[in-house]
């Protein structure tokens, strides 16, 4: 009961991190730029542990919303708030991780003709930033965290909002207890190269501008994984 309290004290508190930052965002009290507080600082406020308090800023670099470097600090980005957020749970609570793969397989492949003609040099610089995360991640959590937002800057880049906030949804299935269980049996250190490799050849042909490349890279890299995933 006290480790299940512990854990509900922490998923409070980080809910709270984050509606302190978007609503900040939201409403002019946070400007672009912005510095954050430290870990430490945000541990103490929402009384939480550092680690906690880590991971939801990870996610919230994930998404775009706050950039953070080493000896430097967190700030708030340009384009804060643009993940989740505001995406009801029952939207995505009863999706299962084969009808999500399923919808992926076909609607991501098209996304490579709108990013050829739509991405800036700042999606691709974004691109990369996903892609030199999830090669760096220590964890399966951290590359996953990753690996999902490479996905949505891939439907962000097509610059079509009504995109971007079905991709969101992806993401937020991909969020649940039952994905993570999946990826927690499948992802060996083995396969994490595999994608890593499959990721940089999709940027790089969207990069060139080959459509036809970009969207052969992206299905072949969503039927590998839902080979593992699935075993078909």
């Amino acid at each position: 009961m006290a480790a299940y309290s512990s854990r509900a004290r922490s998923r409070d508190g980080a809910q709270r991190i984050r509606a302190f930052i978007e609503e900040g965002a939201a409403d002019g009290a946070l400007a672009p730029g912005a510095r954050l507080p430290t870990e430490r600082e945000l541990a103490r406020r929402f009384g939480i542990p550092r680690n906690a308090v880590r991971k939801t800023l990870g996610q919230l670099e994930a998404e775009g919303s706050i950039t953070r470097h080493v000896g430097r600090g967190t700030y708030l980005a340009g384009r804060a708030g643009s993940g989740e957020s505001g995406i009801p749970a029952s939207s995505v609570a009863h999706t299962s991780p084969g009808e999500l793969m399923e919808a992926r397989l076909r609607l991501e492949p098209a996304l490579a003709d709108l990013v050829v003609i739509n991405a800036t040099p700042a999606d691709f610089e974004r691109l990369e930033t996903c892609l030199e995360k999830a090669e760096k991640s220590t964890t399966l959590d951290e590359f996953e965290l990753w690996d999902a937002a490479l996905h949505q800057a891939l439907a962000e880049a097509t610059h079509n909002q009504f995109i971007v906030q079905v991709f969101a949804l992806a993401t937020a299935v991909r969020q649940q207890a039952e994905w993570g269980k999946l990826k927690d049996r499948i992802v060996t250190p083995e396969r994490r190269v595999r994608y890593q490799e499959e990721h940089r050849a999709i940027v790089r042909a969207l990069k060139e501008r080959d459509a036809d490349s970009a969207r052969a890279c992206i299905l072949a890299h969503l039927q590998h994984a839902r080979r593992n995933l699935f075993g078909f």
